[in-house]
């Protein structure tokens, strides 16, 4: 059986959040879409919140993907910064939740080791190895955009196997079969 899904990739952020979305089908992969939701207009974080989880959620009424990817937010010394941008991962998620679709999370070192072979390359490295391997011709103002597209790629070169999932199932449900001592009550 051809494997044939398409999955939606997230680089999360409070000022710029990138996407990317690919088709699989076979070994052929084909770009679909990918670009920015611009937040820096909005002042405050609820607004900034509710603007990434409407985006995201039509970006999934249009393009119907069958798993999502996005990346870890890395541990950084300013702790508001890491606040916010994990709650901008959890509304992305909470997105996929939604319309169930599967989600899985790569550190951004595990995005570019698989897109690059180095997990240290820049953005730029990264960039332009997924405009070789997609083939799209113009790079984006902002790299954000092929940040979103790298974790879908890095999701397929992982076999939809991330950081905390090990395994295919996601959401609750893994949660609790790993943790059997947590059941809801």
């Amino acid at each position: 059986m051809v494997e044939d899904k398409i999955i939606l990739g997230i680089d999360p952020g409070t000022t710029v959040l990138g996407y990317g979305l690919i088709h699989v089908k076979g070994k052929k992969l084909e770009m679909l879409n990918f670009g920015i939701i611009q937040l820096n207009k909005l002042t405050n974080q609820p607004d900034k919140l509710k603007r990434i989880f409407d985006r995201i959620d039509g970006l999934m009424e249009e393009y119907k993907p069958d798993e999502m990817a996005i990346e870890a937010p890395f541990f950084g010394k300013n702790v508001q910064s890491m606040l916010k941008l994990g709650r901008a991962q959890g509304v992305a998620i909470a997105a996929a939740l939604r319309r169930d679709i599967p989600y899985e999370e790569y550190t951004p070192k595990r995005i570019k080791q698989s897109i690059t072979g180095n997990g240290n390359a820049s953005k730029e490295q990264v960039a332009a190895m997924l405009q070789t391997l997609l083939k799209f011709e113009e790079m984006p103002k902002y790299l954000d955009a092929t940040d979103g597209l790298a974790a879908a790629v890095c999701h397929h070169f992982s076999g939809g196997i991330g950081e905390n999932n090990k395994s295919k199932v996601s959401g609750w449900s893994a949660f609790l079969s790993q943790n059997p001592d947590r059941k809801v009550r």
